[in-house]
Parts: C-alpha cells; sequence; structure tokens
C-alpha cells in the first residue's frame, strides 16, 4: 500500500499538467477544424477580436451532454403530449402575429415532467437551412456503415479524409472562413472549385456558416459512401469522377435522396413531416436531378430533436457529436441572437429562402418575399441553471424580414419557461 499510494501521487501530477483535449471551441487537435483554434487563441486573449461570443458559447467537450437519455426507450408520443397548461402561455404568443407561423416546443428543465406545446405543427414549409441537419444525418449514418465497430476510426476518417469542391460547391454567396494557422489570418469568402478540406472541415461550413456549397459537397460524399461502402475511405478522385460520369443520372438521384431521407423515416419521421428533394447548388444539378420537393414540418423536425437528446440517432456517440458540430454557430441570429440568450448555450440551425416578385409593384427584398419568404429556427437552450429547452419556429410571413419576431418570440418563450 505504502509504495502505490506515491505511484498515484505521481499519476495525479502528471494528468494535472496535461492539457485537456476540449471540443468544440478547444477542439481543433481532435477535428482538425482550422477555425476552431482561432476561436481558442481568441478566448485565451493571443487574438483580440471585436465580436467576442457570448459566455454561453464558451462550453468544452465534457459541458456538452444529451439531457433525455433516462428516456431513451420511450416512444415520441410521450414526448409529445401536450401540456395544457404551457399549450395556453405558448399559444397566446401568436395572437397578435401572422396565422403563417408554426411552432414546436419542449420543455425539458424537470425530465421527469417534461412538457409540449405546439401551434400548426403539421403546416409544411421549405425548410431551407435546416434541411443541412438531414445531411448531417445522412453522414453520420454512413460512417457508422463504414465503420460500425469503431467510433474512433469514424471521426479519424472525418478528420483525414480530404475531399476537393470541383463544380459541387458553385454557385453560393455564402462565405467560408478560412484560417491560416501560420499566419493566423482568417479569409471569408465563397467555395471555389479548388477547395479542398477534410470532411470534417466541409461539415463545419455546413453547419457554422450554412454554406450551401459545402452542404452539396457534404451530401456527394454521403452519397458516395453508399455507393463504395468499405471502399470509400481510400476512394481517389479518378474513381470519384468516373463514377459520376458512368453512372446513369436517375440512379445517382434516387441514391442521392434515399442517403438522406431513409434515415429520417427510420427516426419515425414521415416524408410529409420532413424530407430533403435537391442539392443545395445550382454546380451539384450537374449530376443529380431534384426528387420529390422539400418540405419541413414543426412536429417533423422536433421529433429529430427528441430523438438527438435521447442519443438515438445513429447511436449514443454520433449523437452526441452532432450536438457539438450545431453548437459551434459561427454567430448568433434570427432566434439564437436574443439577448435573454446571452449567457445560454444555443445548439441552433436557421433556415431561409425568399422569392420576389417585382412586377407586383410591391416592396420586396432579401428576406422580404412577396412570393414565398421561409425563416426556420431549430434551437436547444441549456441555461447555466438548469433551465432546458427545445424549439422549432417556422414562419412565411410575406414583405417582412420576421428575424425580429423570431428574436421576440426567443425572448417570450424564454421568459414563460424560466419564469
Amino acid at each position: 500500500m505504502n509504495k502505490i499510494f506515491p505511484l498515484l501521487m505521481l499519476l495525479l501530477f502528471v494528468y494535472a499538467f496535461i492539457p485537456a483535449v476540449n471540443y468544440p471551441i478547444d477542439g481543433y487537435e481532435y477535428s482538425g477544424i482550422k477555425r476552431l483554434k482561432r476561436l481558442e487563441l481568441i478566448k485565451n486573449g493571443e487574438i483580440k477580436d471585436p465580436k467576442a461570443l457570448p459566455p454561453g458559447a464558451l462550453k468544452a467537450m465534457g459541458d456538452i451532454q444529451l439531457n433525455l437519455l433516462n428516456h431513451s426507450e420511450d416512444s415520441l408520443s410521450e414526448f409529445l403530449k401536450i401540456n395544457e397548461d404551457f399549450q395556453k402561455e405558448i399559444s397566446a404568443l401568436f395572437r397578435n402575429l401572422d396565422s403563417h407561423y408554426s411552432i414546436s416546443v419542449l420543455d425539458m428543465t424537470d425530465p421527469e415532467a417534461l412538457r409540449y406545446s405546439e401551434y400548426n405543427p403539421l403546416a409544411g414549409y421549405q425548410p431551407g437551412s435546416v434541411g443541412k441537419l438531414a445531411v448531417l444525418t445522412g453522414l453520420f449514418t454512413q460512417l457508422a456503415n463504414i465503420y460500425p465497430n469503431s467510433y474512433e476510426d469514424r471521426v479519424a476518417l472525418l478528420k483525414s479524409k480530404r475531399v476537393t469542391s470541383g463544380k459541387w460547391g458553385l454557385t453560393d454567396s455564402h462565405t467560408i472562413p478560412i484560417y491560416d494557422i501560420e499566419t493566423k489570418k482568417l479569409t471569408k469568402r465563397p467555395v471555389i472549385a479548388s477547395d479542398e478540406f477534410s470532411l470534417f472541415e466541409w461539415t463545419d461550413h455546413m453547419v457554422s456558416v450554412s454554406n450551401n456549397g459545402a452542404a452539396s459537397i457534404l451530401w456527394r460524399e454521403v452519397l458516395l459512401m453508399a455507393a463504395f461502402g468499405d471502399k470509400y475511405p481510400a476512394l481517389t478522385q479518378e474513381e470519384t469522377d468516373d463514377y459520376f460520369r458512368n453512372t446513369p443520372k436517375k440512379e445517382l438521384t434516387d441514391l442521392a435522396n434515399d442517403v438522406v431521407n431513409l434515415p429520417l423515416r427510420k427516426l419515425g419521421i414521415s416524408s410529409d413531416e420532413w424530407r430533403l428533394g435537391s442539392f443545395f447548388t445550382s454546380g451539384a444539378n450537374n449530376y443529380v436531378g431534384d426528387k420529390g420537393g422539400s418540405i419541413g414540418t414543426t412536429k417533423g423536425v422536433m421529433k429529430f430533436l427528441v430523438q438527438l437528446e435521447q442519443g438515438n440517432i445513429v447511436d449514443r456517440r454520433s449523437s452526441l457529436e452532432m450536438k457539438r458540430i450545431i453548437y459551434m454557430t459561427d454567430r448568433r441570429i434570427r432566434y439564437a441572437a436574443s439577448s435573454s440568450l446571452k449567457d445560454a448555450a444555443v445548439y441552433f440551425k436557421s433556415g431561409s429562402l425568399y422569392k420576389c416578385d417585382k412586377t407586383k409593384g410591391e416592396a420586396c427584398g432579401k428576406y422580404m418575399g412577396n412570393v414565398n419568404n421561409f425563416m426556420n429556427s431549430v434551437a436547444i437552450i441549456e441555461h447555466p441553471d438548469n433551465y432546458c429547452y427545445m424549439v422549432v419556429l417556422m414562419s412565411n410571413v410575406l414583405r417582412k424580414n420576421s428575424a425580429s419576431d423570431h428574436m421576440a418570440l426567443a425572448s417570450n418563450i424564454d421568459r414563460i419557461i424560466r419564469k
């Protein structure tokens, strides 16, 4: 016993000086995502940035957990039972708003007394960039198919496999952050055909800044994973080009549609509740077509969030990784921009799609379409004092930028839950 005690003390001393590998914000070594290295330097004061991250955006790897693991076997119907008192409070928020709003809210503050409410939960909207969560789900589904017995190998592939944009990433006005670790220079620009990043970095570009080119590129890689299986990790650019050159477009379209939609069906989300029918860039249409159209409902996406928190999307570790990825939003906009959420961890994805017809003689513009004006927010909110809830909000209010309404709703919902 006397010999063991000094050894234990030595080990404790050594471990105390091993730096923790924190993720997301300190996750460069873990993921290879260069943007995270810059955030780490900002947090440590080595780089000055006037747009400092809010307190709620500074979580590390060990801080991010799944909230419904104790309910992992419960059916979705158990979560989506309306709490009448909660329903009255949430419904009251929409009395003075345009009817073209839908919402689903699940309060998880007390895991043994969950509260759910909804408003127009089955109304269909164009999901816009919220559909990128379906691509993310397809990615982790195929990684598990390639490496069914090793999660570490899945992460290693995300970090090491580098792929080039080509035409797939064109064209998209959204920029991506390109950070040079040696010069500490950050450049923001749209994706170009010669861009090459790891799967992990393309994933970050797709989610953190909602880049459409990155989403199409990543969707392409999910398609290739399904087509080549365990041969995918060693797949060359020449083999990829041959595959797209020699495979009928209908076959590619069918497979592309399956890899992002079948995982949703497996989760009990119907095609009328949420589906993805087309790639996010025109460049991808050189290879694959559209199929079935895209649609989203608040209830369909809420079913997704519930199963994410249960650890049921692929498996527990995949669900947790996906939650980490949606935590590292580049900046908080729309719903997530509410000052009420400053100190809260916000796991967020927003999407919008608008269409203008200027021949109508009506005011219309960016995020103010007069034909369609979809704006959607998906958020998991975790306050430091343990208030915790999930919201899916969708709207189609014409001729108005609804971002301010989304932000106001965020503050009011937060007030209701925390009162």
